[in-house]
């Protein structure tokens, strides 16, 4: 997988608590080469650190020379560690999903309900998932992916859509080798005074 893939940079947090939802485990990176298996599970409160840590590594990763060097510099893991522990202090419909690699987080997803105007109460949405560096491009994006629209398949959603920066060229590719679609639908996200825009993308779950 060659990116972070960042569903959009609105990246929510607020999540769910633990709800018994399966796990999965095994993920191998392209190529077939040998590496330790990777766990997928819901994150938790204790994840919030690890959480933030892959937030701001994922960010500056995936949006370096999209975003303003300055405002990929100034993210802040303890600001980040604080998002993350309200948003899983808040009930709510939201899922983060977290892969360990060795005991140690190295990604996540979080979905829930679309909330976009134009949803109907079958559309999710993958708010965001983001991976450190330097599990990119092992599979563990895709499996992310793959286990998080599972769960929402699950959970009685017929589609789900996401946002992605239309300049983040290596996101779409990502996105459309896992059978997702632009949807038509554009937007704009502002970023330190400058509006970039924005497309859907949407798979039929």
């Amino acid at each position: 997988m060659p990116t972070s893939t960042g569903s959009s940079t609105r990246a929510r947090t607020g999540v769910s608590r633990p709800s018994g939802r399966p796990e999965r485990s095994g993920a191998r990176p392209s190529g077939g080469r040998a590496a330790p298996a990777i766990r997928i599970r819901e994150g938790t409160a204790a994840d919030a650190r690890a959480c933030a840590e892959v937030h701001v590594e994922g960010w500056r990763w995936a949006y370096r020379g999209l975003l303003p060097d300055d405002y990929l510099d100034r993210l802040s893991v303890v600001d980040r560690e604080r998002m993350w522990r309200e948003g899983f202090a808040e009930p709510g419909e939201r899922v983060a999903w977290v892969a360990e690699r060795e005991g140690r987080v190295v990604g996540f997803c979080v979905t829930g309900p679309s909330e976009d105007a134009d949803a109907d109460r079958a559309t999710a949405e993958v708010y965001a998932i983001y991976l450190r560096p330097e599990v990119v491009g092992t599979g563990v994006g895709r499996a992310l992916l793959e286990h998080a629209t599972a769960d929402l398949r699950r959970r009685g959603f017929r589609r789900a859509t996401l946002w992605v920066l239309e300049a983040n060229e290596r996101a779409r590719r990502f996105y459309e080798r896992a059978g997702w679609r632009p949807d038509g639908a554009v937007n704009e996200e502002r970023f330190d005074g400058a509006n970039l825009p924005t497309v859907r993308y949407r798979v039929e779950l």
